[in-house]
């Protein structure tokens, strides 16, 4: 995977350019309410990438931009690309293992991001799948957080969760989804091919991509409290596959 500079992008021409050559965008502002010939380009262009625009007033892009130039638009460009299906496929497939993936769900804080990225990669598994909407992109902060784990580990961005669960099942893989409603992780069988969806402290992982889910887990609780951070709760259930991994293996 190769790496992009993290910036913002200004000026309706560039932002123009940046889709068009392929740059991956993570977020798009525009003056709302505009409507001219190069705004519509950079609307269609938005939507063929499936970039989300949020529209906001002129003091809101005064504030972000860097140039003092932005025409009415701003682009943040990932700070690194992002790797296909396939590549998860294949780093499984060179180490001779069933896939091990991890779904991210409403994750917006860059670093529980880059927190479950390091953790992917030192739990084994072969890759991260990212929404495109609601959800943070990666960024620098992303990168520092996952300490150089981004450079091996394949992170997805993909259009719509439930859609891609349903691709992955037809290539062999179920899923399951932490939530403290679930049956203890201890009593389940997390083996064989497997993606594990995680999704964020607050909102927990949508009804749609639950529901498409085999089965739900949960880490059994003994405190005072009831929520783990989502880059805690990663962590734990990976580390559960990876024993439940190792034992079968061992058998």
């Amino acid at each position: 995977m190769g790496r992009f500079e993290e910036f913002t992008i200004e000026g309706r021409n560039e932002v123009i350019e940046a889709f068009r050559s392929g740059r991956p965008i993570d977020k798009l502002f525009m003056l709302d309410g505009s409507t001219d010939g190069p705004m519509q380009t950079i609307r269609r262009e938005a939507k063929k990438h499936g970039v989300r625009i949020d529209f906001v007033d002129r003091t809101r892009l005064d504030q972000i931009s860097t140039t003092g130039k932005h025409q009415g638009v701003i682009a943040y460009a990932a700070a690194y690309d992002y790797a296909e299906l396939e590549d998860i496929f294949k780093k499984a497939e060179e180490k001779g293992e069933p896939p091990f993936i991890f779904l991210l769900d409403n994750i917006t804080d860059p670093h529980n991001l880059g927190a479950i990225i390091r953790t992917a990669n030192l739990a084994g598994a072969h890759g991260v799948i990212i929404p495109k909407n609601r959800a943070v992109g990666l960024t620098a902060t992303v990168a520092k957080a996952s300490s150089g784990a981004i450079n091996y580990t394949p992170v997805v961005k993909v259009t719509n969760l439930g859609n891609t669960i349903d691709e992955l099942k037809k290539r062999g893989l179920w899923f399951v989804c932490a939530d403290m409603g679930g049956e203890v992780m201890y009593k389940q069988n997390l083996t064989g091919p497997i993606g594990l969806v995680i999704g964020s402290e607050g909102d927990g992982v949508g009804r749609l991509v639950k529901e498409k889910c085999d089965f739900v887990t949960s880490i059994p609780m003994k405190g005072d409290i009831d929520s783990l951070n989502a880059s805690v709760a990663a962590g734990v259930l990976a580390f559960e596959i990876v024993r439940q991994r190792m034992a079968a293996e061992s058998k």
